[in-house]
C-alpha cells in the first residue's frame, strides 16, 4: 500500500481503505518492483497528459509521448490504452484530494475543512465529466465504481471529527452527502446555479438541529 490512503475514523480507530489508484486495473506493477526511472517516466507522463487533456481532449497518444520526451513504447507500457491513460490522470488527482484529508482536519475545524475538500472534489468530478468524449462509458462505470468506498471513506473521517466536535449532527450519513455533491457539478452548467450557496445549503443541513 502506498502513502496515500483515505482515511475513516471509526470509534476512535483509523480504518485504512486501499487508493483508487491500487485498486485501478491498469496498474500492473507493485511500487516496490518499479525502478525510479520507470516511476519517473510515468509521473511525467501523468503530468503531460493532465496539461494536455485540460485544453483538448482530443490530443493524441504520440503527442503526450512526445511531450512527455518519452517514446511511445514507454506510453503504451505504463498505459496501454487512452482508457488506461485518461482514467489514470483522473484518479491521480482524487488521490491527491483522499491524501488531503488528515492535513486539512488537522489545520481547520471539520465543517470548515469539508467545505475546502468537497470543493476541490467537485472540481475533479468537473474535469472527469469534461472527459466523457475520452474515455468510454465502461470506464467511467468502472471508475466510479473503484472510487465509491475511498471517497465515502474520506467523508466518514470528516463527519466522525464533526460529529465529535459537535458541529455535524448525529445522524449525518456519508453516502447521503456524497450524493449531494453531485449536484453540485451537475449545477456548475447552470448559469444560474451558485455552487458556492448550495454548498453553503448543504453544510448547513448538516449542523446539529436544536430540541424541538
Amino acid at each position: 500500500m502506498t502513502c496515500v490512503e483515505s482515511l475513516a475514523i471509526v470509534c476512535g480507530e483509523v480504518a485504512v481503505y486501499p487508493t483508487v489508484t491500487e485498486n485501478s486495473p491498469f496498474i500492473k506493477e507493485s511500487s516496490g518492483m518499479v525502478r525510479s526511472d520507470a516511476r519517473d517516466n510515468r509521473a511525467r507522463i501523468l503530468a503531460v497528459a493532465r496539461r494536455a487533456l485540460d485544453q483538448s481532449v482530443a490530443v493524441s497518444m504520440n503527442q503526450i509521448a512526445h511531450d512527455a520526451e518519452v517514446g511511445s513504447g514507454t506510453l503504451y507500457r505504463h498505459f496501454p490504452t487512452r482508457d488506461a491513460l485518461v482514467l489514470a490522470v483522473y484518479e491521480a488527482e482524487l488521490d491527491r484530494i483522499l491524501a488531503s484529508v488528515p492535513d486539512l482536519l488537522r489545520d481547520r475545524p471539520a465543517v470548515d475543512a469539508l467545505r475546502l475538500w468537497t470543493t476541490d472534489l467537485v472540481s475533479a468530478m468537473l474535469r472527469k465529466h469534461a472527459l466523457g468524449e475520452a474515455i468510454s462509458q465502461a470506464t467511467h462505470q468502472a471508475s466510479a465504481e473503484r472510487s465509491y468506498l475511498p471517497v465515502v471513506a474520506a467523508i466518514t473521517a470528516f463527519f466522525e471529527a464533526g460529529k465529535h466536535a459537535g458541529t455535524i449532527r448525529m445522524d449525518a450519513h456519508p453516502a447521503d452527502f456524497l450524493v449531494l455533491t453531485g449536484a453540485l457539478w451537475r449545477a456548475a452548467a447552470n448559469p444560474d446555479a451558485d455552487t458556492d450557496r448550495m454548498l453553503d445549503l448543504i453544510l448547513d443541513g448538516l449542523r446539529p438541529q436544536p430540541p424541538a
